[in-house]
């Protein structure tokens, strides 16, 4: 029989890893000195924020060499003495994460250590939603922004946090498929193309992602289509928002001397909020900065038209 967790769960475990882990309290109470700016563009906002704590996730080699010769984060033999989680389905333990964006911050990882890959835990991950239904999820694919891409997790924070929640209601869309019980919509004027799942019949909502994910490229070397997801559950329904990935990380960050920005988008950038761990970034970064990067790690304008219109042939 499945045993409910619940947002009061994880709250209780966030306060509890707080007494007891001392890093992870001074990085939390660091939170409340954490820099941030606004940039408009419209009907929507970009949030920058400098997290000097968050430089081990944005630099993080992620090549097949670093990854073999260092101890994996996410295995239960490798956590802390002092990090404990909550059982999720038998298959997943939610855990405090130390390094926070959000005040609430938690990473998901699998029992067993086993690839970042969504085709087949994409209804774990709105189970997630639903169970824990105070938070947003969000998957990074293994060449998207997860530190452990030979781990298989997702993130969660809590929620009213990222602006892409609010954004959804008033952004220009353009709904491109329709079943009973769900609803498929293309972004527009959005800065990143995505697509964005309404829901309310969870079956119908998996049966449609793991078509989109048929119908998203494979690129050489790599095992899934490079995406992002952000989900969560309100009002009866899963919203799910989905970016394919053009590549992993912006030419600004390779670059050398001032054109160098240090900043590796993932879910939560792509959610709004642009993670910088480096003050000198938070500092420099302009609005031609934020639309060139988007613009590069995401699908092209007519890699997008191209998908929209096979999403359209299914109807």
């Amino acid at each position: 029989m499945k045993t409910l967790v619940t947002s009061d769960n994880a709250q209780n475990l966030l306060s509890e890893q707080l007494r007891e882990w001392e890093q992870a309290r001074l990085n939390y109470e660091a939170l409340a000195k954490v820099e941030s700016k606004d940039f408009s563009f419209g009907k929507f906002i970009i949030k920058v924020q400098f997290n000097p704590a968050r430089i081990q996730s944005s630099a993080a080699k992620v090549d097949a060499k670093s990854i073999q010769e260092r101890k994996c984060f996410l295995c239960p033999a490798n956590l802390p003495e002092v990090q404990k989680g909550i059982p999720f389905e038998n298959t997943y333990q939610i855990l405090v994460n130390p390094f926070p964006i959000f005040p609430q911050h938690f990473t998901i990882p699998t029992y067993q250590h086993v690839d970042q890959l969504i085709l087949n835990r994409y209804g774990d991950m709105l189970d997630l939603a639903k169970d824990l239904d105070e938070y947003t999820f969000f998957y990074n694919g293994p060449k998207c922004g997860a530190s452990a891409p030979d781990h298989a997790h997702f993130q969660a924070g809590n929620k009213g946090f990222l602006p892409i929640e609010k954004d959804i209601k008033h952004i220009d869309k353009e709904q491109v498929f329709e079943r009973e019980g769900l609803t498929v919509y293309a972004f527009r004027n959005y800065l990143r193309n995505g697509l964005l799942i309404e829901a309310e019949d969870q079956k119908q909502a998996v049966d449609f992602f793991k078509t989109l994910y048929s119908l998203l490229e494979i690129k050489e070397g790599e095992k899934e289509p490079m995406m992002n997801i952000i989900s969560w559950y309100q009002d009866s329904k899963w919203f799910s928002c989905i970016f394919p990935r053009e590549k992993h990380r912006p030419s600004c960050f390779f670059a050398e001397g001032d054109e160098n920005i240090l900043i590796s988008p993932a879910s939560v950038d792509l959610g709004g909020v642009f993670i910088t761990p480096l003050e000198k970034d938070f500092k420099k970064i302009t609005t031609e900065d934020i639309q060139t990067i988007l613009k590069e790690v995401c699908i092209s304008d007519s890699d997008m038209l191209a998908l929209i219109g096979k999403i359209k042939n299914l109807l």
